[in-house]
């Protein structure tokens, strides 16, 4: 039974806002970046680059647009600003549109020629920093772990993995549905618009990649999906600009907490980071590939799933903010700040000052739902404490 927030409030006084919010609610609540991103056929491509011996250019195809983009984009630009008196929930609803613009822009050049949809991806995502691509190399310099438990033994079907979650949902108060995909790079993702959970068909699974993905994607981007649904504003669902590198490091700091987090997920993250910067510099999919494959010395599998996540439809960077958003969750869980606020929606921590401005206003409720793998500090390995504590 989902929980369902009020407030005596009068919101009436802040009408313009509501209005802004639910007309920009219209435009973009069918615009979801990963259901576009993700090629069609991965499976077939993955055959051929290693039927070449690792030289074929993937030639991926994608869905087709359901909207036309110049129409969003006009609708955008037509919302009368002015009318919000307050000054920062103006600027606030003035980046969202410029935000929601930009991702309009990259769903509409995926595979277009050019790299129109790299450089839109640059601009939406940015790039890895010097220090992040130095903190994917210091990770990367740890010795593997000899990870010899059963529970790290990939021999979970798609099957047994759906009902592993169809028995973890009950620890939540909140329903979703829960649906397989071959169209995917990940081995699981959140479908914000569906309120579901999408696993990987054909995909392996080990429990540890279970206990991981449940704290990931329920225990955080769920939770946070449901959050939002009890706001005002539609912007807690729809997402704050700059949200990434919020959510996703709250939902990788999760696996941290709930002591799942390992050296060779975080090396994972580094490889992202390195792929995505081999991007930045000019390289092909086979030259990424070879970058993380022959140099880094990771299976071909995992080498393949990596590159092909930073370079579809394009080139895409979202991949290198994962650990840097770790870094900035775990920096702040270390200084005993409180980072509550992010769990309200899909926020940034860069609009905390604006949310809490508006939670001064009655304009946001408490959150219905918590992420419970931050109940409890479960991580027991010294290895990934010592390298978080020294990441730059």
């Amino acid at each position: 039974m989902m929980s369902n927030n009020t407030t005596d409030t009068d919101l009436s006084q802040y009408q313009d806002v509501l209005d802004i919010d639910a007309n920009i609610h219209r435009i973009v609540k069918n615009l979801e970046l990963l259901a576009y991103i993700n090629p069609l056929n991965i499976a077939q491509e993955r055959k051929e680059f290693f039927k070449s011996k690792y030289t074929h250019e993937p030639k991926f195809k994608y869905r087709k647009l359901k909207f036309k983009p110049y129409k969003l984009h006009r609708m955008f630009f037509s919302q009368r600003l002015e009318r919000i008196e307050d000054e920062d929930i103006r600027s606030l609803y003035k980046d969202i549109i410029y935000t929601y613009s930009g991702l309009v822009q990259c769903i509409e050049t995926i595979s277009e020629s050019n790299s129109k949809f790299y450089f839109n991806s640059l601009r939406f995502f940015g790039t890895p920093t010097e220090k992040m691509v130095e903190n994917a190399k210091f990770i990367l310099h740890f010795q593997n772990e000899e990870l010899v438990e059963k529970k790290h033994d990939a021999i979970l079907s798609t099957e047994e993995a759906e009902a592993f979650f169809i028995n973890y949902r009950e620890l939540y108060d909140f329903d979703f549905t829960i649906k397989t995909s071959s169209a995917m790079s990940a081995a699981a993702m959140v479908s914000n618009k569906d309120r579901s959970l999408i696993l990987k068909k054909g995909h392996l699974y080990s429990q540890h990649e279970l206990n991981v993905l449940a704290h990931h994607e329920i225990g955080v981007h769920l939770v946070t999906t449901f959050n939002a649904i009890d706001q005002p504003l539609k912007i807690f669902s729809n997402g704050f600009p700059n949200n990434v590198e919020t959510q996703e490091g709250l939902a990788v700091m999760s696996e941290y907490m709930s002591g799942n987090l390992t050296l060779n997920r975080l090396k994972e993250l580094a490889y992202r980071v390195i792929a995505t910067d081999s991007l930045i510099k000019g390289y092909s999919f086979a030259d990424t590939f070879d970058l993380i494959h022959s140099q880094y010395k990771l299976d071909r599998e995992r080498a393949f799933n990596i590159t092909l996540r930073t370079h579809r439809g394009g080139g895409f960077t979202k991949d290198a903010l994962y650990l840097s958003g770790l870094k900035k969750i775990y920096d702040l869980h270390k200084s005993n700040t409180n980072f509550d606020n992010m769990l309200l929606g899909k926020c940034s921590l860069e609009y905390n000052p604006i949310i809490e401005k508006m939670k001064g206003l009655n304009l946001v409720l408490p959150a219905a739902h918590h992420a419970k793998s931050f109940d409890v500090q479960l991580n027991n390995n010294p290895t990934i404490d010592f390298i978080l504590n020294n990441l730059k």
